[in-house]
């Protein structure tokens, strides 16, 4: 049984930084693709970033990409995502989620296990 659980969200400033870390646990990791999404009460769930098994490729969303990085430690079966130059509107509850395959379309549908999900507050 596969299991998320998302860890080190919380209130940072504009501009500021904040690294997302999920333990994956049930499974090898090495097996699954691995995602983050984010949502908020007004948006529908938003694809941020997915890396492969391997950790080989990755693929970010339009409004992270060279802000964001997901990386994964297959041995320690962790994902994190590196969020750097926060905006206000980088506010959400962010999810980690894992998937058989890897693919670069960015659809929630395409993963199958999912964590609960950890705040993140840009806010001066």
């Amino acid at each position: 049984q596969v299991q998320l659980v998302e860890s080190g969200g919380g209130l940072v400033q504009p501009g500021g930084s904040l690294k997302l870390s999920c333990k994956f646990s049930g499974q090898p990791m090495s097996n699954y693709a691995m995602a983050w999404f984010r949502q908020t009460p007004e948006k529908e769930r938003e694809f941020i970033a997915a890396i492969f098994s391997s950790g080989i490729y990755t693929h970010y969303g339009d409004s992270v990409k060279g802000r964001f990085t997901i990386s994964r430690d297959n041995a320690q079966n962790m994902v994190y995502l590196q969020m750097n130059s926060l905006k206000p509107e980088d506010t959400a509850v962010y999810y980690c989620a894992a998937g058989k395959w890897y693919r670069e379309r960015g659809y929630s549908e395409d993963y199958d296990w999912w964590g609960q999900g950890t705040q993140v507050t840009v806010s001066s």
